[in-house]
């Protein structure tokens, strides 16, 4: 008897509510479709309406202990017209777009003494590895590893080093090279951005090192006389890696500079705040590295000429410096 009371109350709510819900199904299923951006005002604000209305329903329901299927089928109908109206309506597309033209480089203006560092950091690197080289060219061996060493190391002679800088396709002596210096770098730039929360330091030490391998590989050539030469064959996929590491860089400063010097608010708070930008940077960092990926691949062994290969990689390089100062600025 209680339970034939209880289908017949269920019943009656269903009905009497039954149509605004069938309008309210339609209506969140065209915001699943479209977007709301996509709706009229009336629908939209209907839509609204009868989303406060299925989620009054829904508590009803609950209060008076109605069938388990009638709740559940108002749990899933408030649910999506819940998303339907609050979740943010930008597709990911727009996302893309509005990280690429505004954010982005908001972020790395803003980061611009963390980016100074990082730079600074990677050219001190490479003045030590290069000066060291000079001193005792046995240092080669210690800076540089075996895998990016590939053979070549200070018994090498300059037609030897000069075969491999201008080695014509995918089997030259050097392609094997970049591939291990591009997977090198990678790693760098995500060890550099991931410890740089602990005090900065290791971020530091990390682009430090990967300047002494730079210096010490680029003293190498200038010994034998082939300083453009590998100047040129480095700037074409190495003008956009090595940046990339150096952005990394500054991203994991500006996590170790909120939790060394945190201010008025707590580590945490402080962390959480300088993780929006140092986030944005770790993905423009990954952005240029599969861009350098790219360069390298293609770029690096297609193009023999030194001034053209000093004009790809320089104006890669150039376009990401117009990115960043100029992109976004009218937006914010």
């Amino acid at each position: 008897m209680q339970e034939t009371a209880e289908l017949i109350r269920s019943s009656r709510f269903r009905a009497e509510r039954e149509a605004d819900w069938r309008r309210l199904e339609a209506l969140v299923a065209r915001a699943e479709r479209g977007g709301v951006h996509g709706m009229d005002f009336a629908d939209a604000r209907d839509l609204a309406e009868l989303y406060r209305q299925a989620a009054t329903s829904l508590a009803v329901a609950r209060e008076i202990s109605l069938d388990r299927a009638l709740l559940d089928y108002l749990e899933a109908l408030t649910a999506r017209a819940y998303l339907s109206v609050y979740a943010p309506q930008e597709r990911i597309g727009g996302l893309l777009r509005r990280f690429l033209a505004v954010s982005a480089p908001a972020a790395m203006r803003r980061a611009w003494p963390f980016l100074l560092a990082g730079f600074l950091t990677m050219t001190l690197g490479a003045l030590a590895g290069w000066a060291l080289y000079g001193e005792d060219p046995s240092w080669y061996s210690v800076f540089v590893p075996t895998g990016l060493a590939d053979g070549r190391g200070p018994g090498s002679s300059a037609a030897e080093l000069r075969a491999a800088l201008y080695a014509p396709g995918e089997g030259g002596g050097l392609a094997a090279f970049a591939t291990y210096l591009f997977s090198h770098n990678t790693r760098i730039a995500i060890f550099v951005f991931g410890l740089g929360v602990f005090a900065c330091a290791p971020a530091l030490a990390l682009t430090f090192y990967n300047g002494l391998v730079l210096g010490a590989f680029v003293a190498l050539h200038v010994d034998r006389g082939l300083g453009w030469d590998v100047f040129g064959w480095l700037s074409v996929h190495g003008v956009t890696e090595l940046s990339a590491i150096c952005i990394a860089c500054a991203g994991g400063l500006q996590l170790g500079a909120a939790v060394l010097f945190p201010g008025a608010r707590s580590r945490a708070e402080a962390l959480r705040l300088a993780g929006r930008d140092a986030a944005k940077l770790a993905l423009v960092a990954a952005l240029m590295l599969v861009v350098a990926a790219l360069l390298e691949g293609f770029a690096r062994q297609l193009v023999q000429d030194l001034g053209l290969r000093l004009a790809v990689g320089w104006g890669a390089g150039a376009l990401w410096l117009a990115w960043i100062l100029a992109a976004g600025r009218r937006a914010a």
